[in-house]
């Protein structure tokens, strides 16, 4: 017995659907005729319309998709070019985002703004949600004896000072839960960073191992016995290739096996390979490391700790408080985001040699449209340092506050930071803090040059992020982790500000209204405790600290 199908088959035995009634040729003639009466009286585009609704009409399934075809040619149409309604006709203007018009806000606005005295101690009055902060650390070490190793793991991290500070504290994580020991991760040299330090170079070797020492073994290299088995070449050695975000299950049923039948195996790269969603027993070895056992060398630490109080001395009228402001306006990173500025044809030259010189043909691949009017709307340009400028000001913060800049070479400087330096006459730098003498053993290592800047943000009053990236992530987490869970950190709604930026006729009141929401904001933010797919290093509540109120302090 065969199924029945339902479909209609392409045979001729398949029934036919009823025949349309026919209609009478004398209405058709008598409708013919009235149409075409009206039509020849009708202009080209109207016959031309009428033409098309009556296909339109006559294919009914057609008509579905005209709400589609409207919208994306609306939005095609939108996305190009905007229209401003005016006495006698339509006048054309730019699509938002499409011009950079923060210096023609800052010259309308600059005025009233210098002219306002209604700012009260902005810098001690900026955080309310502080005082309800109610979180301690609470990293509990192991005691007593370590069971016999598995194996050696050895890790290479790539990326810069925060990229490879994940590849570190995730090598812990993985090699306690897999009882093997760690070889003291290498650092990959970047085109970008060209940073050539090794390890000791940026923490404090024998403090790290010494930290870990009763949770995971930690040495400087794999024991020759193991070595002349791959004729001492790490290039013999099997590497893992594992994908980003891979769970921690992956390495117990995949890299564990490998491990204890070779002894010794190398993971390259080793930067996010880790999900962040992990048992309570990995998130613990993370905390350990990163709040524990990470501390830098000591020429970095003491540099670190002298621009810090330097800093204070500065701050005496703010009672020692002082503002930080990591500021990505580097060459490297306008050229990434593909964004424009106001720099002609010489900016536009500049940032095509940054983009071949640090991503060879990534920009430059066939279908590849820059947008950076759309990029800006959408909150992905670095803010200028004008644009850092006018918004600390909106939030209330005055002339009289002290400012640490956290930046590596600002994109063409001598133009571009004027305005701040305006808006803020006591802002420091590294450079304006310490002599040349001082930095001499830093100035070529873009990553002791960040652990410098890292040491002075941590310990800021207030921090403002304003571009995103592990430098960031990891303070927000290391602030939380100081502050009693709250960040004490400013991160504004890029997208919004776009919006604001891009309104000449703003006045500087509901510019400020606005400023100071976007303040509240992120104060109400600071403390947020960790949700399955955060990272640690951001929220170290509840995994890395303990609530006061609770009895029970165990950690996670």
């Amino acid at each position: 017995m065969h199924a029945k199908n339902r479909l209609p088959s392409t045979g001729n035995n398949s029934p036919s659907p009823p025949a349309s009634p026919h209609r009478s040729p004398r209405f058709r003639r008598g409708r013919s005729s009235k149409t075409s009466g009206r039509f020849a009286h009708r202009s080209f585009p109207q016959r031309f319309t009428w033409i098309l609704l009556s296909v339109l009409v006559r294919r009914q399934g057609v008509l579905l998709f005209v709400p589609l075809l409207y919208f994306s040619a609306m939005r095609f149409y939108m996305g190009s070019a905007q229209f401003d309604a005016v006495s006698g006709g339509i006048k054309h203007s730019m699509a938002i985002g499409s011009v950079y018009r923060s210096p023609e806000l800052y010259a309308k606005l600059r005025h009233d703004m210098d002219a306002d005295n209604s700012t009260a101690d902005a810098i001690s009055t900026v955080w309310k949600h502080a005082k309800g902060a109610e979180w301690k650390p609470c990293i509990n070490k192991s005691s007593g004896s370590l069971p016999d190793s598995n194996g050696y793991i050895y890790v290479e991290a790539n990326g810069g000072l925060n990229q490879q500070r994940t590849s570190i504290c995730n090598a812990v994580a993985v090699a306690g839960y897999l009882n093997a020991t760690l070889v003291i991760p290498n650092f990959h040299f970047h085109s970008i960073w060209r940073d050539p330090s090794k390890f000791s170079d940026i923490y404090d070797e024998d403090f790290f191992v010494k930290t870990l020492a009763n949770d995971v073994p930690v040495v400087n290299t794999i024991p020759g016995y193991l070595m002349e088995r791959f004729d001492h070449n790490m290039s013999n050695i099997y590497n893992f290739r594992i994908k980003a975000w891979a769970p921690i299950r992956y390495y117990r049923d995949t890299v564990l096996p490998r491990l204890l039948e070779e002894k010794v195996i190398r993971i390259s790269p080793f930067a996010n390979r880790l999900a962040f969603d992990a048992p309570l027993v990995v998130q613990r070895l993370r905390c350990l490391a990163n709040y524990k056992a990470l501390r830098f060398a000591n020429p970095i630490f003491a540099m670190g700790e002298t621009l810090v109080s330097r800093m204070k001395e500065q701050s005496v009228n703010n009672g020692g408080k002082y503002i930080s402001v990591h500021l990505r306006f580097e060459e490297d990173m306008i050229a990434f985001s593909c964004c424009e500025y106001d720099g002609g044809r010489k900016e536009l030259e500049d940032m095509i040699a940054a983009r071949e010189r640090g991503w060879k043909g990534k920009f430059t691949k066939p279908g590849r449209i820059l947008q950076p009017g759309v990029n800006r709307v959408n909150g992905k340009c670095p803010l200028t340092p004008l644009e850092v400028g006018l918004m600390l000001r909106g939030m209330g913060f005055d002339r009289s506050t002290s400012i640490y800049l956290a930046s590596g070479q600002i994109y063409n400087s001598e133009r571009y930071m004027a305005p701040l330096l305006e808006m803020f006459p006591l802002l420091q730098t590294k450079e304006m803090l310490a002599s040349a003498e001082e930095l001499v053993p830093f100035k070529n290592y873009s990553s002791r040059m960040a652990a410098i800047d890292y040491t002075v943000c941590l310990h800021s009053e207030v921090f403002v992020t304003t571009q995103g990236g592990n430098f960031p992530h990891f303070l927000l987490g290391h602030r939380r982790y100081l502050f009693n869970g709250h960040a004490k950190t400013i991160r504004p709604d890029k997208r919004k500000l776009a919006l604001y930026f891009d309104n000449p006729n703003i006045g500087w009141k509901t510019f400020k209204r606005h400023m100071l929401g976007m303040r509240a904001h992120s104060d109400s933010k600071g403390i947020e405790l960790k949700r399955p797919n955060d990272s640690i290093y951001s929220f170290p509540c509840p995994n890395c600290m303990c609530h006061t109120n609770k009895t029970d302090d165990s950690t996670a």
